[in-house]
């Protein structure tokens, strides 16, 4: 269980970046609203900011693809073992 957990964990962290980016983002449309950046820096900035975001979804979902790829290996293995008591089972029989 240590992997999936590992993978939760980084999961859980990007979510977190994720969010303090947008946060960001918030910051930079009052600061374009007191007139303290201009509305292209705002823009560039914002895009940039976007790209970010953008990335760390992109990670997010290919840790969960992740995630699913192991949780079904674990589940085969389960029941590749469950199928060898089983035979075991019936030969003493």
């Amino acid at each position: 269980m240590g992997f999936i957990e590992r993978l939760e964990r980084n999961i859980a962290r990007l979510e977190k970046r994720i969010e303090k980016e947008q946060i960001k983002i918030e910051h930079l449309h009052e600061k374009c609203e007191s007139k303290k950046i201009t509305k292209a820096d705002f823009n560039i900035k914002k895009k940039q900011i976007e790209a970010k975001i953008h990335a760390m979804d992109s990670r997010i979902r290919v840790l969960q693809g992740g995630m699913t790829k192991e949780k079904k290996h674990q589940d085969e293995k389960a029941q590749e073992k469950q199928k060898k008591k089983e035979e075991k089972e019936k030969k003493k029989n």
